[in-house]
């Protein structure tokens, strides 16, 4: 069992779901999906927790019912939301666009600015996950790098990212990085990178490393809903690497969990990746 802190967001989504496929100036009917709880912090930490890991989150939620449920849904879940923070004002829904065929498109307002205190005493992390765009997450990046594992999340803009461990999705990767992928991801992470994973959903992932770059294979699955596949990778990974795998190894698992994600109508891990986490 390893304690593991992530700073990522807490969300509280809306479904929608639509009769077609989205397209330009298209019109369409939908049925009210309803509210659930979701983001990284959510989508990755349940799934951490079923593991037998002791989670914890950071973030920023409103001072308001929204919030408040938020946090009751996550703590209900197991994960330790004692370091969550509250700001005046609204928690903000996010809208999920869901077509018939398991895709999603997002909508969502632009996040308050979040700035993240004095770090913890990183000797009593194993791992730290950074997925948000918190102010002050790159210095606890740094301070925490001497003392445990970092894996964080490629940004949506080019900020640095400190870390061991860099993931993104492809499609974060288009219009960025023209030439040599590891040397991109070490623009990023700096020059204590180890791994850079880029994943292609159904088409797996990609390791970049000093020792070149790898395929590893998805698992295939019937694709219900992608929402949370990403976080659940990331899970999944972490997973692997505080329980000692090495990279590929962790890869796989992230494809195992990655797998039940997408093949569940929710933004959080269901009960088919609960059970197969479940002890004999």
């Amino acid at each position: 069992m390893a304690n593991i802190l992530l700073v990522a967001n807490l969300n509280c989504d809306r479904i929608f779901l639509l009769n077609h496929p989205i397209k330009t100036g298209g019109r369409f009917h939908y049925k009210d999906g309803g509210q659930r709880l979701g983001g990284g912090g959510a989508n990755t930490g349940i799934g951490l927790v079923w593991a037998g890991h002791q989670v914890s989150l950071v973030t920023e939620v409103g001072r308001d019912d929204i919030g408040d449920w938020l946090i009751a849904e996550a703590s209900t879940q197991g994960v330790n939301c004692s370091l969550i923070q509250r700001r005046a004002g609204n928690t903000c829904e996010m809208l999920l666009m869901m077509t018939p065929d398991g895709e999603r498109t997002i909508i969502r307002p632009e996040r308050p600015k979040f700035e993240l205190p004095l770090p913890p005493n990183w000797q009593d992390v194993d791992a730290l996950y950074i997925n948000s765009s918190t102010e002050g997450a790159a210095s606890w990046s740094k301070t925490a790098m001497v003392h445990c594992l970092v894996v964080a999340q490629l940004a949506k803009d080019e900020r640095a990212r400190p870390c061991h461990v860099l993931i993104a999705s492809l499609s974060d990767m288009q219009g960025r990085c023209e030439g040599d992928r590891w040397t991109f991801a070490k623009t990023i992470a700096g020059d204590n990178l180890r791994y850079f994973v880029v994943t292609d959903g159904e088409k797996g992932a990609m390791l970049y490393s000093d020792a070149g770059c790898e395929h590893v294979a998805a698992v295939p699955s019937q694709v219900v809903d992608t929402t949370g596949a990403g976080d659940a990778y990331a899970a999944g990974l972490i997973h692997g690497l505080v329980s000692q795998k090495d990279i590929i190894e962790s890869m796989h698992e992230a494809a195992v969990w990655s797998g039940f994600a997408v093949s569940c109508d929710s933004s959080i891990p269901g009960k088919a990746l609960k059970s197969y986490l479940a002890p004999e």
